[in-house]
């Protein structure tokens, strides 16, 4: 997958160099063995040509930088970065690395922010070991060059990369294999581009599948046969689980970077169709759910809801299928608006755009499946969504940065049903109320706050069979924090949090070790955790026993590379945390 990434990723500048020299861009285009790649790729990741790394990549005030190094600074951003920082570099979840900002900050500054990270959620990728003390000095020059503008992405480009290998009615008509769907878990191999299907039965690897690169998120289809996965390279597969060995059956690219898809819920609608939502071009997909062939492109470029200002980088987050209408719901992360996206005539097609906070990120269903629990991380706020009604409920402010993944639901001791969030920014857990019939004076406040080891926290979970509530630290720079989960007693929750070591009973030696998504089995008797190592070194799935919070299982495997994320498929499908 890294040969192929280096193959792909060029530099802007090589092209400007050959152009400027007064060969056109087609001759350029011509002279490489990049026949499949778009004039706006092109662009964007370069050409090569002679001279290596001999040539210059020259931005006023910013360090020298040889155009070799420009090309594996590019990488590791895009790898590494681009997801909290945006593509154009003005920030979202992470702050803005524009050169105005980062030239006045200097060389020394940055390495020392790459180095050692912040308890606010910035990853310490020097002391972690993801990076050299040569990447991490390379980043600090690179973040004080202009960022390369990307191309567009069409429809004309998406269908360049479809593929259907195994056409609808050559797939298996029933079940193929033994394997109880279930229990099955998703695993992303972040940096091997693969996902791992597991069996929670058996705690064996049942398939090890290529997909994009760092899989975001696995979704299932609303029969649960189908396996969605999409790449921060907007790489989709579709997997199917009824084959003899489940693998892909269909394929496509929709653009340069994403995070979310989703297939409709809609009753009569079921799988009908399936959305995906890119970060770069900043736009969703509709496309034909069993096939993947792209049908509808959409924009999301446009005002912000606060200063009424034009966005050109407004990336498409979290999105859910409504149980109410025929209807996607759609994060538009930097405009702060979401779309209800009704797909019942994609000719004419209605988008309903309701303004909520800048900073649309993640989110999950509150328990009744009516609304829609979406964090605004920047803006330190909850929006709150109701489906059937197509309204915006309300905005709840919580902490600094709220990361809920999907969140977790359970009934308070005191204040009846609540949805959960931890944070990025700092240690808050915040509880908000999601009952307004039976519990009104509760609904969209945070009605508890718990204290938890500190910030840079990526997930909470919990599970309606489970008195257990956990909260991961994955990115807090502090080892003995990112390398454990606190546990609380949902029926006593200040009564202090349990400390899981998770990484030390995996036992793997050397290396980062973060902790990482907790994840409940079928039965809701298990957890299961990511250690998420460096890529060249050993990393596993720890299980966990939900009622005794005592080890239960390590999975050690060497095709495990950089696991992160974990779906459960039934969980998944029915939406239970």
């Amino acid at each position: 997958m890294k040969q192929a990434i280096n193959h792909r990723v060029g530099l802007l500048s090589a092209v400007i160099s050959l152009t400027l020299a007064g060969i056109p861009l087609s001759a350029v285009n011509a002279q490489t063995e990049h026949p499949d790649t778009t004039e706006g790729e092109m662009r964007y990741q370069g050409a090569p040509h002679e001279g290596g790394d001999a040539r210059q990549v020259v931005t006023p005030g910013a360090p020298a930088l040889s155009e070799e190094e420009f090309k594996h600074a590019k990488q590791i951003y895009f790898e590494r970065c681009a997801g909290c920082h945006g593509v154009l570099r003005k920030g979202a979840t992470g702050k803005p690395l524009t050169p105005e900002i980062t030239q006045d900050k200097g060389t020394a500054y940055l390495k020392a922010f790459i180095d050692y990270g912040s308890p606010a959620g910035m990853p310490n990728w020097g002391t972690s070991g993801d990076l050299t003390p040569e990447e991490v000095d390379l980043m600090a020059r690179f973040l004080q060059h202009d960022p390369p503008v990307p191309p567009e992405y069409s429809l004309e480009d998406m269908k360049a990369t479809w593929k259907v290998m195994v056409p609808p009615e050559k797939r298996p008509t029933k079940q193929m294999n033994n394997i109880n769907l279930k229990n099955l878990f998703s695993v992303t191999l972040r940096d091997a581009g693969q996902v791992a299907l597991i069996d929670g039965d058996s705690k064996e690897i049942a398939a090890v599948i290529d997909t994009g690169y760092a899989v975001h998120i696995s979704r299932l289809s609303a029969s649960g046969r189908y396996l969605f996965v999409i790449g921060r390279d907007a790489r989709i597969n579709l997997i199917d689980l009824w084959m003899k060995t489940p693998a892909n059956v269909a394929e496509i690219k929709v653009g340069m970077e994403a995070r979310s898809v989703e297939t409709s819920k809609y009753k009569g609608w079921e799988d009908k169709y399936a959305v995906a939502g890119t970060y770069w071009p900043p736009q969703f997909v509709i496309m034909d759910g069993d096939t993947l062939e792209p049908k509808k492109i959409v924009s999301t470029r446009g005002m912000t809801v606060d200063t009424q200002e034009y966005h050109p980088e407004p990336r498409v987050a979290a999105i859910v299928a409504s149980h109410a209408h025929p209807e996607f719901i759609i994060n538009v992360k930097e405009t702060g608006k979401i779309l209800l996206a009704n797909y019942e005539d994609l000719d004419n097609m209605s988008i309903t755009s309701i303004d909520a906070a800048r900073f649309l990120h993640d989110g999950g269903w509150d328990s009744s499946m009516r609304y829609f629990m979406s964090a605004a991380n920047k803006s330190d706020q909850i929006a709150v969504v109701d489906s059937k009604e197509r309204e915006l409920e309300a905005l709840v402010d919580v902490g600094s940065i709220p990361h809920p993944g999907r969140g977790a639901n359970f009934e308070h001791p005191d204040h009846g049903p609540v949805w959960a969030t931890s944070h990025l920014g700092d240690d808050s857990i915040a509880l908000i109320g999601t009952d307004p019939e039976e519990h009104e004076d509760n609904a969209w406040k945070v009605v508890d706050s718990l204290k938890g080891q500190g910030g840079g926290s990526l997930f909470i979970k919990t599970h309606p069979k489970s008195d257990n509530l956990y909260v991961d630290t994955a990115l807090n720079p502090d080892e003995k924090i990112s390398q454990s989960v606190a546990v609380y007693d949902i029926n006593n929750l200040h009564g202090g949090y349990e400390v899981l070591p998770i990484a030390d009973w995996a036992e793997l030696g050397e290396g980062p070790k973060r902790v990482v998504q907790p994840e409940y089995n079928h039965a809701g008797d298990e957890v299961w955790f990511s250690v998420w190592n460096g890529k060249d070194q050993t990393s596993a799935l720890v299980i966990v026993d939900d009622k005794t919070r005592k080890l239960k299982h390590v999975i050690k495997d060497e095709r495990l590379v950089t696991p992160t994320g974990k779906f459960n498929v039934y969980n998944t499908m029915h939406d239970v945390y």
